[in-house]
């Protein structure tokens, strides 16, 4: 058994300038630093935003979903743009949208404008972040230098994650929370400035239209199954004002499918899913992200609505749970030459299902060490190693011309996976809450959903042991 998949090599129109590996992976790595660290930077000024913003417990909630569910969305457009129109011109068009909303978010004054705005940063973020590992993909050969790109890729996507914890809360106690999201604007402008000068285009060989309709079908049928699993925290899930979210959201998804199957040239070719390795890849980070990405808004809001610490304070706490994740993510590469991806995909996950169940004992008088340190370190850990063999296993399948579609169906199943997986879990939380302002209530609800987390990732692990392929095919 060959112990790692490869990731396809996508057609490359040469650029007469040069391009130095190390500035590719540079911008790329900048490049999805900032889309991964803008989900997770907000948690810690949730509350500051809604005292100054005069935003609900619920609208809080849409702060982070907004930005996730236009992100995940239109991810597969912007991955198949990459492809048909260049990478090069797609990073630096969604580098550019994500800049400005960053500067429209930091100035909101009202509660719309700043969903508004977190919207159209997910929008930047779909086009950009695809455009970044098939940029990286095509400049690096393939074979142990490019899964050593990868791991580096992951490992800085989610340090900014991990960081966003960190960053978010110094930013907001030094300043306000306006400056995690102004802190995007000048990064973002040197990074567009070095990558128009020293990046090169490149693109899929075959030019064809990109599939708006079923861009928009997707993304307002994912947005509006989240809405309905958020209604059911005030509402339940019986009421008029669920249902028929959840319903509309589903028939969308569905026509989208009819869409996909019938359109000359797909969003996303059905035939892509037949590949055993991109499926059953997508499937798992969907429950891992499910999980995963919730964890940093359950454990910033239990820091500071339940023991008390500061922005700051919640940030530095989260610091070496930040590391883990950084770490098993570098990690990753090397231990798959040994292991194999699937094998390691299966004990990265494991590692974080353990976490997650010990973060489901969480106690109103816990202490750092074992509520919040300790199990975070297992289950940021074990998401680095499992991430990198899943992603390059998702890869693996990829034809040429599939390349940038398929690496935004990556990310497009971990955001996704997080967004619903936040509204669901919420939801879960404010059922065993009853509506109760008890600090005990409100920390047994959020081991409720830790418990609930840990379950979805156990169920993960049987799936991938029994779907995951443990060799390198391009063959379903």
């Amino acid at each position: 058994m060959t112990p790692m998949a490869d990731v396809s090599t996508p057609t490359r129109i040469p650029d007469r300038r040069a391009t130095s590996t190390w500035a590719v992976v540079l911008a790329a790595c900048t490049g999805q630093f900032l889309v991964v660290l803008d989900m997770s930077v907000v948690n810690v000024a949730l509350p500051s935003m809604g005292t100054d913003l005069a935003l609900s417990g619920a609208a809080l909630q849409w702060v982070v979903n907004a930005y996730a569910i236009a992100f995940a969305g239109f991810m597969l457009l912007g991955g198949r743009a990459a492809d048909i129109y260049g990478r090069k011109r797609m990073f630096l068009i969604g580098l550019g949208v994500f800049t400005a909303a960053s500067v429209a978010g930091g100035l909101a004054q009202e509660g719309w404008q700043l969903l508004a705005a977190r919207a159209a940063q997910g929008l930047g973020a779909a086009v950009l972040s695809p455009a970044t590992l098939t940029i990286l993909t095509s400049a690096v050969p393939e074979g142990p230098a490019r899964t050593r790109a990868i791991g580096t890729w992951m490992a800085v996507g989610a340090g900014g994650g991990a960081a966003g914890g960190l960053i978010g809360g110094a930013l907001t106690e030094a300043f306000s929370w306006r400056w995690v999201l102004l802190i995007n604007v000048p990064v973002g402008a040197l990074v567009l400035i070095g990558a128009a000068l020293r990046l090169a285009e490149s693109r899929a060989g075959v030019r064809r239209r990109v599939d708006l309709p079923g861009a928009v079908l997707v993304t307002a049928g994912l947005a509006t199954v989240a809405y309905g699993i958020a209604q059911t925290e005030a509402e339940g899930w019986t009421a008029v004002a669920t249902l028929v979210p959840l319903l509309s959201g589903l028939a969308l998804l569905a026509v989208f499918v009819l869409v996909e199957a019938r359109t000359a040239a797909p969003l996303m070719p059905l035939r892509v899913l037949g590949v055993r390795a991109v499926s059953s890849a997508n499937v798992a980070m969907f429950m891992m992200g499910s999980a995963t990405l919730c964890m940093w808004y359950f454990v910033t809001i239990y820091a500071q609505n339940v023991l008390g610490y500061s922005p700051l304070q919640a940030g530095l706490a989260l610091m070496p749970t930040s590391a883990a994740v950084v770490i098993g993510s570098k990690l990753a590469p090397r231990l798959m030459v040994r292991t194999g991806a699937k094998n390691l995909a299966v004990i990265g996950v494991l590692i974080t299902a353990a976490g997650f169940g010990w973060q489901s004992t969480m106690s109103v008088d816990g202490s750092y060490l074992t509520t919040i340190c300790l199990p975070g370190l297992l289950m940021m850990g074990g998401a680095g190693l499992a991430s990198t063999p899943l992603a390059t296993l998702a890869t693996s399948g990829a034809e040429p011309e599939d390349a940038g579609l398929v690496s935004g169906l990556v990310n497009t199943s971990r955001t996704m996976g997080g967004a619903l997986g936040l509204a669901v879990l919420s939801t879960v939380a404010a059922a065993r809450t009853g509506g109760s302002v008890a600090q005990a209530e409100i920390t047994a609800g959020y081991a409720l959903a830790f418990r609930a987390a840990c379950a979805v990732l156990l169920a993960g692990v049987v799936l991938m042991l029994l779907w995951l392929p443990g060799h390198r095919s391009r063959k379903a």
